[in-house]
């Protein structure tokens, strides 16, 4: 049904980002920051999949460390007291933190499939050098992709009060940051998106077929792919299809075309913001599954975390568990 005026609810954003916010900071700083300490630990094992891992959790630090400061703007009614270059730079690095992490998650899914499909082509390419090489290139991509998002407008003030922080543009710019929106989600989500479900859909079916294959190699590839249909699905899936949607009602309500929808799809895209972010605290799972002694450390700090609902293990039922993980290193 058109109007002549829309009718949205811009205050549940207010109400609904900043507690997603706090969990996730918490949890993702805590989570990430002891991954990344177990990998420098584990520095002289560091593998080619691992230095993709490393800079995962980067993106993941960079962009926690911005979270603080859009607590503070939703929390005091959308209003940015910062400025506007530090406006600019907070939304610069949550592109990077989101299109950073779908870039290093591609790049772990294809060498995993090389790997595994095409082990003797890939023996002696799949190289520690040769994996900084290509992480430093999916850093200059996502910033040349992220940067035209700098040039548009990001703050609006009224007189001397302070004024929005957007997440896109301005009203005035919204035409052409809705194709250069769409631009971005293709070649930004949509073909690494692909490129890793091609990945692990053909990995899947080789390893079905292969009566031979080592069981724990099997089931980390199952699980890793199940992590990374969480993450696109929940995280990265809805938040592009909503965030463009949204930025096309904000065209026809400049042309003063509304229609009822509009407000649901306002509240299912900021819903989607709050599940975008949960990839900060979703990535670290990722260590579980391409690091030999994570699963161990965690299985000890859940042991002593929890001394009084559970026996402390036997020597001989420790030595075993140990021997068994030790035979278990470097399978996958």
């Amino acid at each position: 049904m058109n109007k002549t005026s829309c009718d949205i609810s811009f205050d549940f954003t207010g109400r609904f980002l900043p507690p997603v916010f706090i969990l996730v900071f918490i949890v993702g700083l805590a989570a990430n920051g002891w991954g990344l300490k177990s990998l420098k630990l584990n520095w002289k094992k560091l593998g080619d999949i691992n230095v993709f891992v490393l800079n995962l959790g980067l993106t993941d630090i960079l962009y926690l460390l911005t979270l603080p400061f859009l607590m503070v703007y939703y929390c005091m009614g959308s209003k940015w007291i910062f400025g506007d270059t530090f406006c600019k730079i907070t939304r610069f690095c949550f592109n990077l933190n989101l299109y950073g992490s779908i870039g290093f998650l591609t790049c772990i899914s294809v060498y995993r499939y090389l790997a595994i499909v095409h082990p003797m082509r890939a023996m002696g390419r799949l190289t520690f050098t040769r994996s900084v090489a290509i992480s430093i290139m999916v850093w200059l991509l996502v910033s040349v992709q992220s940067l035209p998002d700098m040039f548009y407008i990001k703050t609006w003030r009224f007189g001397n009060e302070s004024g929005k922080c957007y997440e896109t543009t301005s009203k005035r710019y919204v035409e052409d940051y809705l194709n250069y929106s769409l631009g971005w989600t293709l070649t930004g989500f949509c073909i690494p998106f692909l490129i890793t479900l091609g990945c692990y859909g053909h990995m899947i079916v080789i390893l079905c077929r292969k009566d031979t294959t080592d069981k724990v190699l099997k089931q980390r590839c199952l699980s890793l792919l199940v992590i990374l249909i969480v993450l696109f699905c929940v995280c990265y899936i809805p938040y592009h299809v909503l965030k463009n949607l949204n930025l096309w009602a904000r065209v026809l309500s400049k042309q003063r075309i509304c229609y009822e929808w509009f407000n649901g799809v306002y509240i299912a895209h900021q819903i989607s913001r709050g599940l975008v972010c949960l990839n900060s605290a979703l990535n670290p799972l990722v260590y579980l599954h391409v690091h030999e002694d994570i699963p161990a450390q965690l299985r000890q700090l859940l042991q002593r975390a929890c001394p009084m609902f559970s026996r402390p293990p036997s020597t001989n039922s420790g030595n075993v568990s140990m021997t068994e993980m030790t035979n278990l290193n470097g399978r996958v």
